[in-house]
């Protein structure tokens, strides 16, 4: 995957718009239009802030279903995507949780929008919405029949879950990326803003090869240099948030708080001489 063609930058930076509840979901407050405006503000924070990218998710629908959501929230968040189209002229990808990446790549294809998220797509994850199996199979044939140029950017051992079986990260991101054709891999932390630890960066790095592998969950202003001296691009959300809390909208101040610092450690990385340099990770045996 070419992540300057996707994203106008090598490493980038992709947050995340936090819908608010959408239609059928436990607290729909029964206005889109509130959806969109809030969906709009942070969209627009992202932007002036310096995020290369934006990923929405339906993320306060919870509790989700483990795999198709219902139509209406596909549309309101088709109805959300062209609505920011309108105001950011960055790339937007779509996760529809908690798996359904068929909605998520319909949503894509017809709207233009470039990559989709994808929680579980090789594998079998025990979650809290039951047993959740990948389905590399269906999806890639899908986007096939689609003629979609959308890039999907696939989990491993997902946040919120445990595998089915003895866990293996070297294994998991290669299948995911093998078996599964993903063209990016996101490694997370446990929980929705912890981060994955250095170690299973490196290990994860050294079994995708060439396939670029991003941190999922856990990036702020204060690690997120040293995430990106291993990984090839961060997706943050709760650390953008005003106050740090989920709930709140996007701080924009907070947003170019975290990019100022991804950009001084790039710099600091460059200026080092070459032997100096985080060097790529050593290859791990399963």
């Amino acid at each position: 995957m070419d992540l300057i063609r996707t994203f106008n930058n090598a490493q980038p930076i992709i947050g995340v718009v936090h819908l608010l509840p959408l239609p059928t979901a436990p607290r729909w407050g029964g206005s889109l239009k509130a959806v969109i405006d809030r969906a709009e503000q942070e969209a627009v924070a992202l932007a002036a802030g310096g995020a290369d990218a934006i990923l929405i998710e339906n993320f306060f629908d919870a509790p989700f279903p483990k795999e198709a959501a219902d139509p209406a929230v596909i549309s309101a968040m088709t109805t959300v995507v062209q609505h920011l189209q309108t105001l950011v002229a960055l790339p937007l990808g779509i996760n529809v949780l908690r798996n359904d990446a068929r909605s998520a790549l319909a949503i894509a294809a017809c709207t233009g929008a470039s990559f989709i998220r994808v929680n579980v797509l090789s594998g079998v994850m025990a979650t809290d919405q039951g047993l959740i199996e990948g389905q590399a199979h269906q999806l890639l044939r899908y986007r096939r029949e689609l003629g979609a140029d959308v890039k999907i950017l696939a989990d491993v051992l997902v946040k919120h879950a445990r595998p089915i079986g003895t866990p293996n990260l070297t294994v998991a991101v290669q299948d995911t990326i093998e078996r599964g054709l993903a063209d990016a891999v996101i490694l997370s932390g446990w929980a929705t803003g912890s981060p994955p630890n250095v170690e299973d960066l490196e290990l994860a790095k050294s079994a995708a090869g060439e396939t670029p592998v991003l941190v999922g969950s856990g990036a702020d202003c204060n690690n997120v240099a040293g995430l990106l001296a291993v990984a090839d691009g961060v997706i943050v959300a709760s650390s953008l948030k005003r106050r740090g809390r989920r709930e709140n909208p996007i701080d924009p101040n907070r947003v170019r708080q975290l990019v100022d610092a991804a950009r001084s450690g790039r710099s600091r990385v460059a200026e080092l001489p070459a032997t100096l340099r985080p060097s790529a990770p050593v290859s791990h045996t399963p």
